[in-house]
């Protein structure tokens, strides 16, 4: 896959894997919501206290992984790289909603999870290593 194809890819609205070590426990792998905009960061928001959150803080680094299993276009776009963990606002936690979505259900989805967003944060990660295949194209 191109850069500009492999970055597009990881652009689109997925459902994303999620991928950190844990130190004596292997890896914990997890479905996740997330933005991406090409040359930019992967951003995952998800609770400051989550196992999740814990592991990448520990860790400093995770991997997403994004999909297209429909044969027989199966492709997808492996990412790796170090990552921070900051406060995230409502508009952001709002934008992310309504990419998976839509408007009403992203709104419907903050107002349901209002009592949750001060314990909210966003990791953002930049892609250091990427890994990509696309069979759509006979390899």
């Amino acid at each position: 896959m191109s850069s500009d194809a492999r970055e597009q890819f990881l652009a689109d609205v997925h459902v994303g894997i999620l991928a950190v070590a844990i130190d004596g426990a292997g890896p914990l792998t997890i479905p996740v919501w997330y933005a991406y905009d090409p040359r930019g960061v992967v951003t995952v928001s998800t609770g400051r206290y989550t196992r999740k959150a814990q592991a990448i803080a520990a860790a400093g680094r995770f991997t997403l992984c994004v999909q297209d299993e429909r044969p027989p276009a199966y492709k997808y776009v492996s990412v790796e790289g170090p990552a921070v963990i900051e406060d995230i606002g409502a508009a952001e936690r709002l934008a992310l909603a309504r990419r998976y979505l839509g408007t009403e259900g992203g709104d419907a989805f903050i107002a349901a999870t209002a009592s949750d967003e001060a314990s909210q944060v966003a990791i953002r990660m930049t892609p250091e290593r990427w890994l990509t295949a696309d069979y759509s194209d006979g390899g």
